[in-house]
């Protein structure tokens, strides 16, 4: 009697859930079917409203030779209309193919213009003695010349034969706390009244203290227009710098197993904002000689990547305005400071100066390894210092002449009191000016830019169809048309989906089991 009872229990309960369970069915059904009511009295038109859809916008469309093929009832002319319109289009896209690939070459033009000014800034000239040192101090220190080389090497390379190392050994560990620097500043070539002699700047006296001190791999030099004084313009071409330099050398001396067998005065023209770079582009005026520099101005304007090689963002910490020669400067004092927990006077930074130990056993094997591995590179984009972006050079034009006749060699011997073989000996004379008031631009320019890519589109358009943004905006329009009413087709040719597939989903759980029972 209780087994009985309790499947009596059980069978009423079944029966509720499956009662609920269908109630559910039909109610899906229903609302798929209002659905699919609502898709096909609303959005999905009848198939002679869509047909002639097709036909309006055919006999419509500004895109030109479509209505003639529709409208038409010849059958050969609208063979022909379908050849004419089919064969521009196909010329359309290939010449809207090649003018982007074109474009994402990313082509540039080099335009040259040549601007006249009544006044033009005169450059920074930086000048140093081919002879570094005083020779009364190295004359039993003939070390330094080495040392020297080693510690410049960080500018310019410098191989040091093995012959030099246990000399070199031996004086580093007797003069640990010995200054290179100090040396140099005290001994090297100085600038004063003796070795200037006369200096002029179109026609206004310039003294010593005009110039301001710097190391280069020529130890102590001395650059003029250093601060870029607004005063110091050049408002008529065949005047400038004139200066009259005595060499001393007697009194200053070099090392020609080094390779520095010149005498006389070395210089180089460059920025007031940058620094000095000597290495390779230095020029030369050797003894008893007159050199006339003329000048021209040239600035170089450089397109960003992908279309030149600058980065116009980059910046530098240490200089004003970016160049190569100060970013390779600061690139190798990182990572000198990195590796040695030092950093070369002669490099720009905020750090620790390297004593001569560290610049013998760090800095200098440092130096090798990062042109080795090439740490600091150059030229590119993706470069360490890449090209800068502007860029202000000075093509020089030097003639030569021997300097002084006779009478100038007496008046200068009895001037100095010297005898005419030291004026021939000793004496250089420098004058420096401007070519003509102009300067040159060199600017890389894009070949085609985005408006012209748009222009060169909407005239091949317009060329070959006639077509226009308008007819653009009508053929999307009259494709999305199409593309929703293609989903609404295949939404009603659907299958309907089986509710019970998805046990999770319409199988009740335990709770629901016992909440049916209970209800029932």
């Amino acid at each position: 009697m209780t087994r009985h009872r309790k499947s009596l229990i059980k069978f009423p309960s079944f029966g509720c859930f499956e009662r609920e369970h269908s109630l559910q069915i039909h109610a899906q059904k229903i609302t798929q079917q209002q659905i699919r009511l609502y898709l096909i009295k609303k959005l999905l038109p009848h198939l002679e409203d869509r047909r002639k859809y097709h036909q309006e916008f055919a006999s419509s469309t500004s895109f030109h030779g479509v209505h003639n093929i529709v409208q038409t009832q010849s059958k050969t002319r609208k063979v022909l209309w379908l050849l004419v319109v089919a064969g521009c289009l196909a010329i359309v896209i290939w010449q809207i193919y090649s003018r982007f690939i074109y474009y994402f070459s990313w082509p540039t033009t080099t335009t040259v213009v040549v601007q006249y000014v009544e006044n033009v800034k005169f450059p920074a000239v930086t000048f140093c003695n081919l002879n570094r040192f005083q020779a009364h101090a190295v004359n039993n220190l003939r070390i330094i010349f080495l040392i020297w080389n080693i510690v410049s090497g960080v500018l310019q390379k410098f191989s040091m034969e093995d012959k030099y190392s246990q000399e070199l050994n031996d004086f580093l560990l007797g003069n640990q706390k010995f200054s290179i620097k100090e040396f140099t500043r005290k001994n090297g070539f100085y600038l004063n009244s003796s070795t200037l002699l006369e200096c002029d700047f179109f026609g206004k006296p310039c003294y010593p203290q005009d110039f301001e001190h710097v190391f280069t791999e020529y130890g102590n030099c001395f650059t003029f227009n250093y601060n870029d004084l607004p005063a110091r313009r050049v408002s008529l071409s065949g005047r400038g710098l004139h200066l009259l330099f005595d060499v001393q050398q007697e009194k200053f001396t070099d090392e020609p197993a080094l390779g520095y067998t010149d005498a006389g005065i070395t210089f180089v023209i460059h920025s007031p904002k940058e620094l000095p770079r000597f290495d390779g582009l230095g020029l030369l005026t050797p003894v008893g000689m007159h050199a006339q520099v003329s000048i021209r101005q040239l600035k170089s304007i450089i397109q960003e990547y992908p279309w030149g090689e600058c980065k116009p963002d980059i910046k530098l910490q240490y200089h004003k305005i970016y160049s190569i020669n100060g970013c390779l400067q600061e690139c190798k004092a990182r990572y000198i400071q990195d590796w040695c927990g030092c950093l070369p006077f002669i490099l720009p930074g905020n750090g620790t100066e390297c004593d001569l130990l560290k610049f013998y056993n760090c800095v200098y094997p440092a130096v090798y390894d990062i042109e080795i591995k090439g740490l600091c590179t150059v030229g590119t984009h993706n470069s360490t210092c890449p090209a800068p972006c502007e860029e202000t050079d000075y093509p020089t034009t030097i003639t030569y002449s021997s300097f002084g006749g006779e009478k100038a060699i007496k008046y200068f011997s009895a001037k100095l009191k010297k005898s005419p073989e030291y004026v021939r000996q000793n004496l250089v004379r420098i004058d420096i000016k401007y070519h003509d008031l102009s300067y040159k631009i060199t600017q890389q320019q894009k070949a085609l830019t985005i408006s012209e890519l748009l222009a060169d589109v909407g005239g091949q358009l317009g060329l070959f169809c006639g077509a226009s943004m308008i007819t653009i905006i009508e053929l999307l329009e009259y494709i999305f048309t199409n593309f929703c009413w293609i989903c609404i087709f295949l939404l009603l040719k659907a299958p309907e989906m089986p509710q019970w597939n998805n046990p999770s989903q319409n199988q009740p759980t335990h709770k629901e089991k016992k909440k049916g029972i209970q209800e029932c």
